[in-house]
């Protein structure tokens, strides 16, 4: 799986921005999907995570919780993260990520390259 993010970009504090993680591969479907950010300094942590279609719920951070909105279009083999009310702590690279554990977020052997969000 190939995974490529984009919808990052400079926001005021309490601002919105939509993520987007395209993923091609034949096994998209069938992975948890799952998104991590990394701010200057600080380890990567993670945010949200996703699981195939209809088999649970979304998965957040509790810094996230209330203000992020996680979510998958399997027609467009494309995962979002809504973000809204934004922080300026929020300002970091994030990472979309697939195949692992939902309580990991998701983290496993595929990751994109990263997009940048920064909110001041």
């Amino acid at each position: 799986v190939q995974l490529v993010e984009s919808g990052g970009g400079s926001v005021q504090a309490g601002g919105s921005l939509r993520l987007s993680c395209a993923a091609s591969g034949d096994m998209y479907s069938s992975y948890c999907m799952g998104w991590f950010r990394q701010r200057p300094g600080k380890e990567r942590e993670g945010v949200a995570g996703i699981y195939p279609f209809g088999q649970g719920s979304p998965y957040y951070a509790n810094s996230v919780k209330g203000r992020f909105t996680i979510s998958r279009d399997e027609a467009k083999n494309t995962v979002y993260l809504q973000m809204n009310n934004l922080e300026p702590e929020d300002s970091a690279m994030y990472y979309c990520t697939a195949g692992g554990s939902i309580i990991e977020y998701c983290s496993g052997p595929h990751w994109g390259q990263g997009t940048q969000v920064t909110v001041s």
